[in-house]
């Protein structure tokens, strides 16, 4: 019986995560609050979906807001790309920003530098790649209309273009999701995602700034954690956003998959050894292989209706990537257990070592 107690314990954990699905898509009421917002985006080359990705955001319906490129190198290839866009939107405020700096995390030195140059106290920020709805800033920004509210956040889906990067989709729709509904529906603080952050520039102050973080990794870890430390709430927006994943191979998967693991150990450790528990896949095969078939079956069908519902409420329902669930799991337990290990992570073609507070060094 012994063998199958993780697999019984995933059982809880997966009907909540069924709970928090039902309870975000139920959306919130819009508000009427509309300040106006500085968009801060560093951008570093042109990923995949790059211009799909900024013309969402500069094509939004909301009164008064700009857009502040980060860019480190004038000959940076997404230049063109935020040239054709102020061609297009000639009444959006677009602006490009030089950012090269020496910050161990340049993404935050760049933010830094933005938020120096922002003309707005409401700052919103998202990756390159990151795609929104129309309505995306009227749904994020107008939680901000509540003063215990410090910083809005969003869940994002992915979008892939090979087989490796669709299985990374499907782990960010039924593994990491959600694990996040099963935080938000236990607790409200602290829990920041890079796929959307705005907050107002009064709170950012008050944390020190991003000159506070420039040294980390998990710089929306850091940000949301810090935020909430002043005693405000992180608010999630129920608008869902898109991130393109491009068309990577498995080892390119396996090295982006490994660092964010590794990057949530050292940032949050006891989380991470937590999951454990909701690694419902691999505990039913041990459970099924030990003859415990009822536990085995009871769990993988508490597992497939976490994931089902999941896929539903981030938009990302298929059919077939849904058969696919329990041979990602897997893949994810392997990745998990890589992540308990090792300080080395690779990112944008640098290698970091990363230290016990989540601090990161060039290697």
């Amino acid at each position: 019986m012994v063998p199958a107690i993780p697999a019984l314990l995933g059982i809880p954990y997966n009907l909540l995560a069924v709970a928090g699905a039902m309870r975000f898509r139920r959306g919130a009421k819009i508000s009427n609050y509309r300040p106006p917002v500085s968009i801060l985006k560093p951008v570093r080359g042109r990923d995949p979906g790059f211009y799909e990705a900024i013309r969402s955001h500069a094509s939004q319906r909301y009164p008064e807001f700009e857009i502040l490129f980060g860019v480190a190198d004038p000959e940076d290839p997404a230049m063109e790309d935020i040239q054709q866009l102020r061609r297009e939107f000639p009444s959006v405020p677009i602006r490009v920003v030089g950012t090269a700096n020496d910050a161990p995390n340049r993404k935050v030195g760049a933010l830094e530098i933005l938020s120096r140059e922002a003309r707005y106290d409401t700052l919103l920020v998202n990756d390159g790649d990151i795609r929104v709805h129309p309505d995306y800033l009227v749904r994020v920004l107008g939680l901000l209309g509540d003063p215990q509210v410090g910083l809005v956040t969003c869940l994002y889906r992915g979008r892939g273009g090979s087989v490796p990067s669709r299985a990374e989709a499907l782990g960010i729709a039924t593994e990491f999701a959600p694990s996040v509904l099963v935080a938000r529906l236990l607790s409200s603080s602290g829990f920041a995602l890079g796929s959307t952050m705005a907050f107002r520039r009064a709170e950012l102050d008050a944390i020190g700034g991003f000159a506070s973080i420039r040294e980390f990794l998990a710089d929306d870890y850091q940000l949301g954690a810090r935020i909430s430390a002043l005693g405000k709430r992180i608010a999630m927006s129920d608008s869902v956003v898109e991130t393109n994943l491009g068309a990577g191979n498995w080892a390119e998967v396996w090295r982006h998959q490994t660092r964010w693991s590794r990057t949530i150990r050292v940032s949050r450790p006891g989380g991470y050894f937590g999951y454990a528990v909701t690694q419902a896949t691999f505990w039913c095969l041990v459970a099924a292989l030990t003859g415990n078939w009822p536990v085995a079956l009871g769990g993988m069908a508490a597992r497939m209706c976490a994931a089902a519902a999941s896929m539903h409420a981030v938009g990302a329902w298929d059919a077939t990537e849904f058969a696919a669930v329990p041979a990602r799991d897997l893949f994810g337990f392997a990745v998990w257990c890589a992540g308990i290990g090792g300080r080395e992570v690779e990112w944008r073609g640098t290698r970091f070592r990363l230290m016990a507070d989540g601090r990161i060094r060039p290697v």
